[in-house]
């Protein structure tokens, strides 16, 4: 039996094994989910305790990465901030999914007056850095937690909507939604059972990038006084507590700016690989 090449051309190779990066930015953001739902697990001592005879410690067995000027642990206050640290990434990476998703959406399945009008917007609000978007919202919601991930997701959340609107434009104009259409009335059902799913299929890419970049923006606020305030274990604000100490005591700078870099490193190597799967697997 012969194949035409027209056959051969339709065969789509497997796609190769994910490299090591992927599989050490994975156990990167496996360990530090663990660190924030379990931290005890990994540090099981208090990370407000404080001992000032043991101020400014180097690393050693019993402080592995050496205490503050408070003679906090500094490897415990690691641990136990990745729960603050994550948790404002993921909200506000949630909402800015949520905002993005529904904006975008209204956008993509519009009329061209809609869809004109929501093009420009998100295109000025992208124009801005996502961090100075965010500082502007927080001098009118001000400092906090929660006023930090309502900023940084609404910042954010012009990104989710770019994409999905492009999206949900290629769902839109595709043959199977218009038999769709043919088939049924209720342009309701069509966008919820034909346009919305195909159209959200790219998202988790973006998704994962984002996470990336909310993390180090919610670091990023928190060093400037604008998040969790002390002595609320958090990294960026645990950078900002101990920035005047470099020199006498670097290893309280390193090691959480370090925690900050590798956790958003694993996200982007993670994300990118992603996207390298979803465009070979779009590929005809």
């Amino acid at each position: 039996m012969t194949v035409t090449a027209g056959a051969r051309a339709r065969v789509r190779l497997p796609l190769p094994a994910p490299p090591l990066a992927v599989w050490l930015a994975a156990a990167t953001l496996a360990l530090a989910a663990l660190a924030a739902l379990a931290p005890d697990l990994l540090a099981g001592s208090d990370p407000l305790h404080t001992d000032l005879p043991a101020a400014h410690r180097p690393p050693s067995p019993a402080h592995p990465l050496g205490t503050d000027q408070l003679g906090r642990d500094v490897f415990t206050r690691i641990v136990h901030g990745a729960r603050l640290s994550l948790l404002i990434g993921v909200a506000a990476t949630a909402l800015a999914v949520a905002i993005g998703v529904g904006l975008g959406l209204v956008a993509g399945i519009g009329g061209r007056f809609v869809d004109a009008v929501a093009s420009r917007v998100f295109d000025l609000l992208g124009a801005f850095p996502e961090i100075l978007l965010a500082l502007v919202l927080i001098a009118f919601t001000g400092t906090g937690t929660a006023n930090l991930v309502l900023a940084i997701g609404i910042a954010a959340a012009p990104r989710f909507a770019r994409v999905m609107r492009a999206e949900t434009r290629a769902v839109r104009g595709s043959e199977y939604v218009a038999q769709a259409g043919l088939l049924t009335r209720s342009r309701p059902r069509v966008v919820v059972r034909h346009i919305l799913p195909n159209a959200l299929r790219s998202l988790p890419v973006v998704i994962t990038l984002g996470l990336g970049t909310s993390i180090l923006g919610a670091a990023a606020l928190s060093f400037l006084g604008f998040g969790p305030q002390p002595p609320e274990p958090e990294w960026g604000s645990m950078l900002a507590e101990a920035h005047g100490d470099l020199r006498v005591a670097w290893w309280s700078v390193a090691f959480p700016g370090a925690a900050v870099t590798v956790v958003v490193l694993a996200t982007t190597v993670l994300g990118r690989y992603a996207g390298h799967r979803f465009e070979r697997r779009a590929q005809p």
